[in-house]
């Protein structure tokens, strides 16, 4: 039995990578300034009150863009939607209500699905800002004020995820499970291999190198045997790595090949 599945959605930049950190503890998630960087969705093991359940990261939703990398984003938040059991639904107080709150709002609605609203950058001492209460005229329920930089307020939110799945979802302890990490460079096919092995669009794929920058977790399951494959960004040379996301990533893919028990390297065949 596959534990319960917590999805953590909102617009790009109101903190919900940092929010997943916090919440599972551990830096799966990249975190930077930039909005967009965190493109796939990414899953940790998340545990409260002794429920274990599966949180899943995603990319910012831009619901209007055209944008083929924001697109697959979307596409992404919205498969990561439609498997979950509850969804935190990530805002900012700092920015208040914008537009791209109000149609997450209503697209959460649509899919029927329990969502805790997440009002997130309460970082002050005291009592929740007053700007939170704006955050009712999202009209789907009491936000919980929160601070994922400090974790005030987390063991509120816990509480009320955890209220709304049922007993029978939370799974005992699972077999073991054997770790695969697909590595190589960039654009050598790694996303669209491990796409190919689970019958989903798990990563996003497209022709511009670096689209993967997270390990991406995908469970896979063949005759009776349970595997996790582990989608990673491209290696280069390190002396060509310059990017400060980029340095990230690759940080992730070496951690993903530590904690594997068997490494795939791909290779482009038409480069050799």
């Amino acid at each position: 039995m596959a534990k319960p599945v917590v999805a953590v959605v909102g617009r790009p930049n109101v903190g919900k990578s940092t929010l997943f950190n916090k919440l599972i503890g551990k830096r799966l998630s990249i975190v930077d300034d930039t909005p967009g960087v965190t493109r796939d969705r990414i899953y940790g093991d998340g545990e409260w009150l002794g429920k274990k359940f599966m949180l899943v990261d995603t990319g910012g939703i831009e619901p209007e863009s055209r944008d083929v990398i924001l697109s697959g984003m979307r596409a992404q938040a919205q498969l990561a939607i439609d498997t979950a059991s509850v969804i935190i639904f990530v805002t900012d107080v700092k920015s208040g209500v914008t537009a791209t709150d109000a149609e997450i709002a209503a697209m959460l609605q649509k899919s029927g699905k329990p969502v805790v609203l997440c009002v997130n950058k309460c970082d002050g001492i005291g009592g929740p800002p007053a700007d939170i209460y704006e955050f009712y005229n999202l009209g789907i329920g009491n936000p919980i004020a929160v601070s994922s930089v400090h974790g005030h307020g987390t063991g509120d939110l816990l509480d009320e995820v955890i209220a709304h799945i049922p007993a029978e979802e939370f799974a005992e302890d699972e077999d073991d499970v054997i770790n695969v990490a697909v590595i190589g460079k960039p654009n050598a096919g790694k996303s669209s291999l491990i796409n190919c092995i689970a019958g989903e669009e798990r990563s996003i794929v497209s022709d511009i190198a670096g689209t993967t920058r997270d390990a991406i977790d995908t469970a896979i399951e063949r005759e009776g045997v349970k595997y996790n494959f582990i989608d990673t960004a491209g290696l280069r040379r390190k002396s060509r790595v310059e990017d400060k996301i980029e340095k990230y990533s690759v940080l992730r893919a070496q951690m993903a090949v530590e904690r594997a028990d068997v490494c795939v390297i791909m290779i482009d065949g038409t480069e050799g």
